[in-house]
């Protein structure tokens, strides 16, 4: 107790500090902002995603945390326990433990006050780690921090005392976990309290030590005989690179710990600015000869319509290799500038996909040579476009067009109790042939070549119609697979109108009908759609069987950009396993293509029966190829992350929403992009 005085004390030194230190940051033993077990009142950088895997005495902790905001930052926990000590004395041999967590900064450091964070730990999950805080940080002086905070639940589990925050808050319930992963409201901030808090000094850039003193009683420790000797903890952490950190902890007095702590943004791509073949440069004027088609085609992009109209060329233009639309466009400009005769004054250029197409690009040729090497070139030829849908339907050449892609996939599956690291590695053919504008017949193929999914013996024993939980069985059955099969006929009937229709096998597990339409207005910042589809469920060898179960699902769905690249979506409607409810969907996206979001479902399905977890949720990630490697590419890495895959709020894998298709090519996915207009 008298350490943790002294570190008290300290916190009042920071009136000694002429103006904020900005001090280091780090992640603790949680994956989470903070010392070594406790938190901290600091934040990452602004949309910092890290990962971290640290270990001591049976217990390993798995954490990936994303900055959302410059305050607000999110973590996934996924931790392997040995010899826990559950509810009612019961010793579980081994847990596997999957936990969310929130830690928001209220205020900022300043002169002489400190920066103050408060968050939950476990507010769904088991409980195990359950547990909120208030704690305020210092800079001392640029190398040196100090901490202090108040806990509650696990983290008041040494020298509690009656909650400050009034007789109301006095009892903290016990916790009927029941199936897991709902959120119990009623034990926040309840409870004893306990302090804890710390020192940070970074002895050079890439060392540093901790000292802390913790509040956690370590009760559910090897079942409960811990040997907790000391409340405090001392790490060191050595920084091989500005991405890798690797930490030693001595902690409670008889234990040592090791922890792997890997960060990157999405807003810093390993290659800058990219790897692109340098773009044709821009002709005064000189119309030189060569076939247009083939023009743009070296650059990555498909002439789907041309037109001269006067002084205008008219071109619409499909881009099948930039990630930014702004980019495209501008390759498109080069061309035409090298192409046109010296009568030609207008570009008019419209990106299309799968037969949609967005707004008209108007670029006024002197522009673009009177800007291509100006110090604001990219602002200035932006300042003088025309960015608006036309009255006129720009030009379609009724071209039959065959494409096909090779490309590995991964498909993890990393919660199976059984073994949570399977995964198989492959490669995927997909091919699409578009015979007139707006109609696509494509399909997939996936060869497994190593792997152990079809390892998965574990069988679902859901009451709920079995539509994603016999997962395992797709992954076992058959050899090649064939993932998706499907005529496709998208249109658009009005400016503010898309709508789609696909037939035949439409993801891996179901097959049937589905039409979509959506209203999206232009320049709004809301869009509304409806899905509705017939669909059967496949047979488990994802060949052209089905098997006896049918379903009619659909949802109503609205979508909102609220800016900063922040989006929301919000479903509503009929699931795969027959039950109503709404999904919610918050997601981050970048300029460059990142995109990182979580969402969760709720249904008519009482959690019993919906099983472990007690209802859909999840995180969402989208990784640019371009941003990996460097080199312009539209393909992605997606993956959607599942505590646990049951079947309420089950949903179509479908391919080409109607949402995406047209945000590739609109007004915001052009003028954002922007940037890299000359590129």
């Amino acid at each position: 107790m008298r350490l943790l005085s002294a570190i008290c004390g300290l916190v009042w030194l920071w009136a000694a500090s002429a103006v904020a230190q900005n001090h280091p940051f780090r992640y603790n033993s949680y994956g989470a902002p903070g010392l070594i077990d406790m938190p901290g009142a600091f934040s990452a950088p602004d949309a910092e995603l890290a990962f971290s895997i640290s270990h001591f005495r049976g217990q390993t902790r798995n954490t990936a945390t994303f900055q959302l905001s410059s305050g607000l930052s999110a973590s996934f926990r996924y931790a392997a326990l040995d010899n826990v000590l559950g509810q009612g004395d019961v010793v579980h041999d081994r847990i596997l433990d999957r936990s969310f967590a929130l830690h928001y900064r209220l205020s900022n450091e300043t002169d002489r006050w400190p920066a103050v964070a408060v968050g939950v730990n476990d507010f769904l999950g088991t409980g195990i780690h359950a547990g909120e805080y208030v704690v305020a940080t210092k800079a001392l002086r640029s190398d040196l921090a100090v901490t202090a905070g108040l806990g509650w639940g696990r983290l008041a589990g040494v020298r509690g005392f009656d909650n400050p925050l009034g007789p109301r808050f006095g009892d903290r319930p016990d916790r009927d976990f029941g199936e897991g992963g709902s959120v119990s409201r009623n034990h926040f901030f309840k409870g004893d309290a306990a302090l804890f808090g710390g020192l940070h000094w970074q002895i050079r850039d890439d060392l540093d030590v901790t000292l802390e003193y913790s509040s956690d009683a370590m009760l559910y420790a090897d079942a409960g005989d811990f040997d907790r000797r000391s409340p405090v903890n001392i790490g060191l952490t050595y920084a091989p690179s500005e991405n890798l950190r690797l930490s030693a902890h001595a902690l409670y007095g008889s234990e040592v710990g090791a922890q792997l702590t890997y960060e990157l943004n999405p807003r810093n791509p390993p290659f800058g600015g990219g790897l692109d073949r340098g773009p044709p440069p821009i002709r005064m004027a000189a119309g030189i000869s060569g076939d247009l088609k083939q023009a743009l085609q070296a650059e990555g992009l498909v002439l789907r319509g041309f037109e001269r109209r006067n002084a205008v060329w008219r071109v619409t233009v499909a881009n099948l290799r930039y990630m930014a639309a702004a980019q495209a466009v501008g390759r498109v400009a080069r061309v035409l500038s090298n192409r046109a005769p010296a009568g030609i004054t207008t570009f008019d250029i419209t990106l299309m996909t799968n037969g949609i197409v967005g707004p008209a690009v108007t670029l006024q040729r002197t522009d673009l040579e009177r800007h291509e090497f100006a110090l604001d070139g990219a602002q200035a030829t932006l300042d003088r476009a025309v960015i608006a849908a036309s009255s006129d339907r720009p030009p379609r050449v009724p071209r039959a067009d065959l494409q096909w892609t090779i490309s590995p996939y991964l498909t993890p599956n990393i919660f199976d109790p059984d073994d949570p690291l399977r995964a198989d590695i492959g490669v995927a053919l997909g091919g699409s042939w578009s015979p007139r504008p707006g109609l696509l017949l494509s399909g997939t193929v996936r060869q497994r070549l190593v792997g152990n999914l079809d390892q998965t013996m574990r069988r679902s024993d859901s009451v709920l119609p079995r539509v994603r939980s016999d997962f395992a069985l797709y992954d076992r059955e058959g050899d090649a697979d064939l993932i998706d099969l499907t005529a496709t006929w998208y249109a658009q009937p009005h400016p503010t109108a898309t709508t789609r229709l696909s037939v035949g096998l439409l993801e891996e597990a179901f097959g049937g009908v589905a039409a979509e339409v959506l209203w999206r207005p232009p320049d709004s910042a809301f869009a509304f759609g409806i899905e509705l589809a017939q669909v059967r469920q496949r047979d488990y060898d994802s060949d052209f069987g089905f098997r006896d179960y049918g379903v009619a699902t659909g949802h109503a769905s609205a979508y909102w950009d609220m800016g900063g690249g922040y989006h929301v979506q919000i479903d509503t409607g009929r699931y795969l396993a027959g039950d109503w409810g709404g999904t919610l969907h918050v997601a981050r996206r970048f300029r460059n293509g990142w995109e990182i979001g979580a969402f969760a479902t709720l249904t008519d399905v009482p959690f019993a029966d919906f099983g472990e977890g007690s209802f859909d949720k999840g995180i969402t990630f989208s990784v640019p190829i371009a941003w990996l490697s460097g080199r312009p590419s539209r393909q992605t890495l997606d993956q959607t992350i599942r505590p646990v895959t049951r079947d309420g709020g089950a949903r179509l894998n479908l391919q080409g929403r109607l949402y995406d298709l047209t945000r590739s090519v609109g007004k915001e996915a052009i003028i954002d992009s922007w940037a890299r207009f000359w590129r």
